[in-house]
């Protein structure tokens, strides 16, 4: 048998070293009954692409319904459910079955085996979901009814439906659980809704476009980007006294009202809040920019130039730092919010939009909405670590960790 020299195999040797001594580093430890997925809508294609986060790979690709377009993980279940706008026989269904008739419904995936376990009647062109905490109820925005589906998700069915305005694009449950913000898009509008008695509390108007919706940890204000005009509107809500008995309460009653109308760029489409709440960003689509917004004080403290068509922003638990996709470019770029600069830029595949951090925020993953792929960028470098393929038009993200028993 012949030996290879010493010269070659202390090189290979030397290189399976380094990645091992680097891998603690950059992927966390996991006990072996650990999972973690990723689910990606690819609106193109009908499917939800379902990634293995731990091992990083593409697991399986799932059939749905036409033009998924939202998706969300339950917090106390073993699902994730999936938006799908377009009717039933729609072109672009691959395959997927809703309920016979519905104009939309929400796909059931069951995580622990990542297969479709139901679906869930709602209504015309749904385009957003919202869970509650205790994972009972979920809010569904039809854009195409003018309505908000309740959504009972242990019998999988709707139990009401509440009129907002025209087109609600975006739905926000408060973290109190006391009010639900409705964004209506054609309505130009604001719906103010008690989700105890389901019934519409307040309307304010004047908020071209309204698109999406950001409400403060402490529930006490909600923002909402105006995304045909520059601004946003900053909502003070409604509070009751004695609405939480486990703590005392100074505050007086007050109503929903409008504290002020924030001029930033043109065309903000989101808004990216800190973990705890002091600032938001205005990803403002039309200006290339963000605007950094004090939450507090209503104050616009400046706009900064990102990169072109930012759409989405994300900010880090620790408050340090707001990573930008660029749908018109390649890239993320990141802003440092303590120094106020833009700190840099990652190159991913083409149009990234959706963003979503893993579980222990070791991976910032991205879908490229062009060039139909998963960008898995490590945070700790802040670098790319692979492209992973996904169906057509992705444009979404949910992630979904728990443990086996």
């Amino acid at each position: 048998m012949q030996l290879r020299p010493l010269v070659f195999l202390l090189p290979a040797a030397l290189l399976a070293l380094s990645l091992t001594a680097c891998r603690p580093h950059d992927f966390p430890q996991y006990p072996a009954n650990y999972r973690e997925f990723a689910y990606v809508t690819n609106g193109g294609s009908g499917t939800v692409s379902v990634f293995d986060v731990v091992n990083v790979r593409l697991d399986r690709e799932l059939a749905v319904g036409p033009n998924p377009v939202a998706v969300a993980a339950s917090p106390t279940r073993n699902e994730v459910y999936v938006v799908n706008e377009g009717p039933l026989g729609a072109p672009g269904a691959q395959g997927g079955q809703g309920p016979l008739g519905a104009q939309g419904w929400l796909s059931v995936i069951d995580a622990a085996s990542n297969s479709v376990s139901g679906s869930i009647a709602v209504h015309r062109q749904p385009l957003a979901i919202e869970v509650a905490p205790d994972g009972n109820l979920a809010y569904v925005a039809n854009s195409g009814s003018n309505s908000v589906s309740v959504v009972d998700l242990q019998s999988r069915r709707e139990v009401a439906l509440i009129g907002t305005g025209e087109e609600p694009a975006a739905v926000k449950l408060s973290p109190d659980g006391h009010t639900l913000v409705v964004a209506n898009r054609r309505g130009n509008s604001v719906s103010i809704i008690d989700p105890a008695t389901r019934q519409v509390r307040s309307v304010f108007t004047d908020c071209p476009g309204a698109a999406d919706i950001a409400i403060l940890p402490d529930s006490s204000k909600a923002f909402v980007a105006c995304s045909a005009g520059h601004q946003i509107l900053s909502i003070a809500l409604a509070h009751t006294p004695g609405s939480s008995p486990a703590k005392p309460d100074p505050l007086p009653a007050r109503p929903d009202r409008i504290e002020a109308l924030l001029d930033v760029g043109r065309g903000p489409v989101q808004l990216a809040l800190k973990p705890d709440g002091g600032e938001l960003f205005s990803l403002n689509a039309l200006s290339d920019s963000i605007s950094e917004v004090i939450t507090g004080t209503n104050d616009v403290s400046g706009a900064t130039l990102m990169g072109a068509g930012p759409v989405r922003g994300l900010v880090t638990s620790d408050n340090s730092l707001i990573y930008v996709s660029n749908q018109r470019s390649q890239e993320v770029t990141i802003y440092a919010i303590d120094d106020g600069k833009r700190r840099g830029a990652i190159h991913v595949g083409d149009g990234p939009a959706a963003l979503a951090f893993s579980t222990a925020g070791h991976l910032l993953l991205v879908a490229d909405s062009r060039s139909n792929d998963l960008a898995v960028v490590r945070t700790a470098s802040r670098s790319l670590f692979t492209l992973l393929p996904t169906g057509r038009n992705p444009n979404a993200i949910a992630v979904k960790s728990f443990k086996l028993p």
